[in-house]
């Protein structure tokens, strides 16, 4: 094999962390490493990266024992690391992030910038991506950051890339394209650990796979051998598929009314009801204008025009905290960048949303924050050692519970979630699937913000599909078919009645 881990163990303290996990990948072979969140898997390949060292256990890397893995030599030998946590850094251009601490010299000791850069368009290139090199990274979209992550693992001599979650933020077309560099590499040789909650991927890109549970090694063998649902099985330990969700009837009263809502140049003239229960999906592709119209639901972006009723009452939407006192909560994407405040504990994140609405008292009392976090801990399933912990030594499933939390703590009427299980695993989303359908219970009302269609037939009761700004259509639930949702995505149904009007 070309890559043997054998019996990794590793402890933080008293926490066990791998308990004799062994993981072999071989020469050309595109690896599915797979697990929920905590089970260990990124533990393992920042050992296998040389950030942690193991408490037990060897690593053979080409036929050769590796003693004391480093980071350097990890790089040195050829394996590159696509973390699901973006390493960029902002304030650099896009190139100058690309050759970070591997700079182009000339003359032995000045940057040679004009190599680095025509290097850094030949590989985005390759990508079929159009990225400024010389553009700051600050002023790239999530999506474009993740690309540049990939192109850095492309763009030097690799032998063994990692990749953990890397098409979280991407766009099917950009997908597809990172799949067939994927299958070129596998050609050349280079092998591939590929780390995602997406079953559908895994079983379309990968060879083989490893699963790890709760620190320790569960099963091995080919995807070809395994179904999606024999997979979840193994990551869960018992058959999610099979477990319902019961949903509760719609209630008649109209709580919010969005009409003609505008943000030009992202979206025009939106339009729709939504009724106390109910859950409304909101889908579509890349750049049809979902994220902003989340962000103006919520007071983040200023209206051209348009207006928003909430209980009867026109909404007041110069402000955030406004918003959030007529009551509305949302939970945005990309909880790295616009939801976890990385430098506070797992309780002061959850308390953040009542802190800023709610709270009248001059300090903050730490009995009663505790409170707070065993309440919602017990209802959102948040595990955690010690709450006084930084959020970022949580899962990032664990995480994501955690800043849902922060919402159902206010008892808003609405809920905005946009895209709310993005990068963790099968377990998690259901739970959170299941939190959805409480709130309903409790006639509370949500707005999804999603484009994986599982999700939304799982628990919308209509979809409303955009295209270019706009509403395309609205599917009431026994309409709701993915190929129907991608027609509409995809303004299928629009060039038709051009082509009808050609004739």
């Amino acid at each position: 094999m070309f890559l043997q881990m054998k019996n990794i163990s590793k402890n933080f303290g008293p926490v066990k962390a791998l308990k004799d996990v062994s993981l072999e990948v071989g020469r050309g072979e595109i690896h599915g490493l797979m697990g929920e969140n905590g089970a260990g898997k990124s533990t393992l390949m920042n050992i296998l990266a040389g950030a942690f060292q193991p408490t037990t256990g060897e690593i053979y890397f080409n036929n050769e024992r590796i003693h004391q893995m480093t980071t350097i030599k990890a790089t040195e030998m050829g394996i590159r690391f696509i973390h699901q946590e973006l390493n960029v850094v902002n304030d650099l251009k896009v190139y100058e992030n690309l050759f970070l601490r591997e700079e182009i010299l000339k003359n032995f000791c000045f940057l040679d910038h004009k190599s680095m850069i025509k290097k850094s368009i030949e590989v985005f290139q390759r990508l079929k991506i159009d990225i400024n090199p010389n553009e700051l990274v600050s002023e790239l979209d999530t999506s474009r950051k993740q690309l540049v992550e990939i192109a850095k693992a492309l763009l030097f001599e690799s032998k063994l890339i990692i990749m953990d979650e890397p098409t979280t933020a991407l766009t099917n077309n950009e997908i597809e394209n990172l799949f067939e560099i994927m299958r070129t590499l596998k050609k050349q040789g280079v092998s591939i650990i590929y780390i995602s909650h997406k079953m559908p991927e895994l079983f379309s890109i990968c060879d083989r796979f490893t699963v790890l549970r709760d620190g320790k090694f569960i099963n091995s063998g080919a995807f070809k051998d395994i179904n999606e649902e024999e997979a979840t099985e193994m990551l869960v330990g018992k058959s999610v598929s099979s477990i319902p969700l019961q949903r509760n009837e719609i209630m008649e009263d109209t709580i919010m009314t969005v009409e003609g809502l505008t943000c030009e140049p992202f979206f025009k003239d939106i339009s729709f009801s939504l009724k106390k229960g109910e859950v409304i999906a909101i889908t579509g592709l890349h750049g049809d204008g979902r994220g902003e119209l989340a962000e103006t639901l919520f007071g983040a972006r200023k209206t051209t025009k348009g207006r928003i009723t909430l209980n009867g009452r026109l909404l007041d939407l110069s402000s955030i905290r406004e918003v959030m006192k007529a009551g509305i909560g949302m939970v945005p994407r990309n909880r790295k960048e616009r939801s976890i405040i990385s430098d506070m504990s797992i309780k002061d994140n959850l308390s953040m949303a009542y802190l800023t609405t709610e709270h009248k008292k001059l300090m903050v009392n730490k009995k009663e924050e505790l409170e707070r976090f065993r309440r919602n801990q017990e209802l959102t399933g948040i595990k955690v050692g010690d709450p006084n912990d930084l959020i970022t030594s949580l899962s990032g499933g664990n995480q994501q519970k955690v800043i849902i939390a922060r919402w159902l703590e206010l008892g808003s009427d609405i809920y905005i979630l946009d895209n709310p299980t993005q990068g963790i695993d099968v377990g998690a989303k259901y739970e959170i699937y299941k939190l959805i359908n409480a709130l309903t219970k409790l006639k509370k009302s949500v707005i999804l913000f999603s484009a994986e269609f599982p999700e939304i037939y799982k628990v919308a009761d209509r979809c409303l599909v955009m295209y270019k700004g706009k509403i395309n259509a609205e599917l009431k639930k026994k309409e709701m078919t993915e190929m129907m949702v991608m027609y509409y995505a995809t303004g299928s149904n629009m060039e038709g009645l051009k082509c009808e009007s050609k004739t």
